[in-house]
């Protein structure tokens, strides 16, 4: 593709670029923070191909975009390097690594998920991703929990989905809604709009219609499996507000409770996966439809379900991208979209809130029930059903994780041992 007014005026190559944002997607474990940490030290530090005030801006921009901002970044530098084709490249580049490692994890999952010793390593795991959604839910709320405001948010997400059981969609647009109408207003004069280039419309359409007519033609050929996973995953790409932890809840919620197309046990099992893989934890979205695909029909619809749910959730990304970029500097001094933004992660935490709650009884409880509250159904465990290994793993894994100081994948690794550890004591 050629290049548009807003390529770098000494461009990198093409080779360079991928040999760059290649090495940034083998390397990009460790969560957004690690990523975006992988990227300023090259971006920034030692090849200078954006100063420090435009990857601080370029992140603010990205943080307002639905989907996962570390990403997006490489795709909005890629574009401003390169044009379309250069962020196509780049975000293409921090995906494709993990997606590949994704795809064998599931099939050694289906393969050997259901052996005894995989079980007890996997209960291991569950307790370290109790753990880190734990922690996930920490950072959130010491960064969007300021005000009371801001906590009865979060305390009106986490009753919507926990007591209510609202649809996610419902809820981040009404908080967006609320953070857009109570946000101050600024006298400060907006800086000017960086120049669009002339076929900026034709793209927004042609990268909408990529994204949305295979979908379509899933539905119109009768293929309703896949066309409900694209769907489902194209509709998740439009609400991905404050990260994947936060999407996760809509995810079990419409998977599991909805769909019934893995178990509450299988989304730990997927979140933990993913969590050792490079790339944006959002590819947890994949595992889950290839696992999915699989229970359904075998190893074909799996992979051809991954293949969907990769296309409906990151070629959103790219539109989003190539869409707003341009107006990047406007974007990120309008303190009503930034108010929305405010609002809908403060909502997010009390959603993660029920995720946590939601991924524990889960796991300490085998068997769950319901309990009536005025007019509102709540879900309780039975307490008969207490696993008593998962209890002790769920009492080690912070201390455990304490210890390890965050290395997301020694706390995976050791988990996993000590769930093996566990089982053996439970046998012997």
């Amino acid at each position: 593709m050629s290049k548009t007014a807003t390529s770098h005026p000494t461009s990198p190559s093409w080779w360079v670029l991928f040999h760059c944002f290649g090495l940034i997607g083998l390397l990009s474990f460790g969560g957004p923070a690690a990523q975006i940490a992988l990227m300023h030290r090259e971006l920034v530090d030692r090849r200078g191909w954006l100063s420090e005030e435009q990857f601080l801006r370029g992140l603010s921009f990205c943080m307002l975009l639905p989907g996962p901002e570390a990403m997006q970044l490489a795709t909005y530098t890629g574009w401003r390097l390169r044009g379309i084709g250069g962020g196509l490249l780049a975000g293409s580049l921090f995906i494709l690594p993990g997606a590949l490692v994704i795809s064998i994890l599931v099939w050694l999952y289906v393969a050997f998920g259901a052996l005894p010793a995989v079980q007890s390593a996997f209960l291991g795991i569950k307790a370290a991703v109790v753990v880190i959604v734990v922690q996930a839910l920490w950072r959130i709320s010491r960064k969007a929990l300021k005000s009371t405001g801001a906590w009865l948010l979060a305390l009106t997400g986490f009753v919507a989905i926990f007591a209510l059981n609202l649809p996610f969609p419902i809820v981040v647009l009404g908080a967006g809604i609320i953070g857009l109408f109570h946000s101050a207003e600024t006298t400060d004069t907006p800086p000017p709009v960086q120049p669009v280039a002339p076929n900026h419309w034709q793209v927004i359409v042609l990268w909408s219609a990529l994204w949305l007519l295979p979908l379509l033609g899933l539905s119109l050929i009768g293929a309703d499996f896949l066309a409900t996973i694209g769907w489902f995953f194209a509709k998740l790409a439009v609400v991905t507000f404050g990260g994947a932890y936060a999407v996760l809840a809509y995810m079990t919620q419409t998977v599991v409770s909805e769909h019934g197309w893995i178990t509450t046990g299988q989304m730990i099992d997927a979140l933990g996966l993913a969590e050792t893989t490079p790339g944006p934890l959002v590819l947890v979205t994949q595992f889950v439809a290839m696992l999915a695909g699989a229970e359904v029909g075998g190893a074909m619809l799996a992979l051809a379900a991954g293949a969907v749910a990769l296309w409906a959730t990151f070629t959103p990304c790219f539109l989003w991208i190539f869409a707003t970029a341009p107006f990047v500097e406007r974007l990120t001094h309008q303190p009503r979209l930034r108010g929305a933004l405010q609002a809908i992660t403060a909502a997010v935490a009390g959603m993660m809130l029920n995720l946590s709650v939601w991924f524990l009884l889960h796991l300490l409880f085998q068997k769950q029930t319901s309990v009536m509250l005025g007019p509102v159904t709540l879900p309780a465990p039975d307490i008969q059903s207490l696993n008593v290994p998962a209890l002790v793993l769920v009492a080690l894994a912070p201390i455990v994780a304490l210890a390890l100081r965050g290395r997301i994948l020694w706390l995976l690794a050791a988990m996993a041992s000590l769930g093996l550890i566990a089982a053996g004591f439970t046998v012997g």
